[in-house]
């Protein structure tokens, strides 16, 4: 007999009956409307980006009295792409606009090099949207692989320069481990003022109709697009770091049909701890009308807020149905509330909102990219 995956199996018996809870039957809400859709869809479960988008990279914390500072390169062996092993990489410098080789400190760096992106982002965003976007920091590691690794070693006396790293195929991996939740949740969370709000479990469920992917958890919306990402390399930190300026549309126009596919397609949700994802379909009702699942999100999450930041720590089980892939996760946001608000009002000068901006840099800097192994 053939081997059939976990993810693939399904109940022999189609009258079984689909004990869905109700936190993953959604309650749709049909008052919003729908914001822009000007923007580069993709249905396959990956990032959606805007049209425009920006995309920056850097790296940080390079030591100023170095003439060739060394990035070490170790192996990932979480991730199913090979990555290169344990070896260091001499690096020339030849960019004064990078987040090295300045007198300021690396947060400061980080906010002359980011801010123009922000700003401009902003404004774009604002003058198409009616729903306002969030800035959020991101944390974990920049994935590269194993072949471009190995070319950059041959570089000439070992040295290559910054930009080099730049336009190499990489990842953002966003995953971090139990030592590092453990050290935000006891002694970050302290310090930085924010108050526990809430635990919430909760299902995603990713739908497709062919021309865009929408997520269904207590409402429909569009996927999740990004507007602005800045990606940095922060050397001699345990993480390095993404901020980005993302938006979500809620879906009102969709008619009774749409509604009701999507409605079956909840419905028919089996909750079943041992796939991944936690949700499985019976064979046959992963499609209804035209919309057809492509992934799953399981999340558990505890989340923290204070009126600048909100902080979340959640553990993600994922699947998608195409690839056949998924994993579970533990992944921490930092959500800089107040930001975007500022920009998109006008009510405070544009040098208040950048000194915030830089103050949230520093305890990014300072709490969150470092922990004890």
């Amino acid at each position: 007999m053939a081997y059939i995956p976990p993810h693939m199996r399904h109940t022999k018996d189609p009258q079984r009956p689909s004990p869905v809870p109700e936190m993953i039957v959604p309650k749709f809400n049909r008052k919003l409307n729908l914001g822009s859709s000007k923007h580069n869809a993709d249905i396959s479960g990956k990032i959606v980006y805007a049209d425009p988008a920006i995309h920056r990279w850097f790296i940080c914390g390079l030591d100023n009295d170095s003439s060739s500072p060394s990035v070490r390169f170790v192996e990932f062996s979480d991730d199913p792409v090979e990555h290169k092993k344990s070896t260091t990489i001499n690096l020339a410098r030849d960019n004064d606009k990078l987040c090295g080789n300045t007198s300021r400190s690396p947060w400061e760096s980080i906010a002359e090099n980011v801010w123009p992106d922000v700003l401009s982002a902003c404004n774009i965003v604002k003058n198409e949207m009616e729903e306002k976007p969030t800035m959020v920091a991101r944390f974990g590691h920049h994935l590269f692989r194993e072949s471009d690794i190995l070319s950059l070693e041959n570089a000439k006396e070992g040295q290559v320069a910054e930009s080099a790293l730049s336009p190499l195929r990489r990842c953002f991996y966003t995953g971090v481990p139990p030592t590092y939740m453990g050290k935000i949740v006891n002694e970050v969370v302290p310090k930085i003022g924010v108050g526990f709000v809430e635990n919430k479990d909760i299902y995603h469920v990713k739908l497709s109709d062919g021309t865009r992917q929408i997520t269904c958890k207590c409402t429909v919306e569009l996927n999740s697009v990004r507007h602005m990402v800045a990606d940095m390399l922060c050397v001699h930190k345990n993480l390095d770091l993404r901020l980005a300026l993302c938006s979500k549309s809620t879906l009102s126009a969709l008619s009774d049909d749409e509604m009701n596919s999507i409605r079956i397609l909840i419905n028919s949700a089996i909750p079943d701890p041992e796939v991944k994802g936690g949700l499985r379909w019976p064979m046959g009702k992963s499609y209804s009308g035209d919309y057809t699942i492509v992934g799953v999100w399981h999340n558990e999450f505890k989340s923290y807020k204070s009126p600048s930041l909100k902080l979340k720590v959640r553990n993600v089980d994922r699947f998608i149905f195409k690839t056949g892939t998924g994993e579970a996760t533990i992944e921490i946001n930092l959500k800089l509330r107040r930001l975007v608000s500022e920009i998109q009002d006008g009510e405070i000068d544009t040098d208040s909102i950048y000194n915030g901006f830089n103050d949230n840099l520093r305890l990014i800097w300072d709490h969150f990219l470092s922990w004890e192994s």
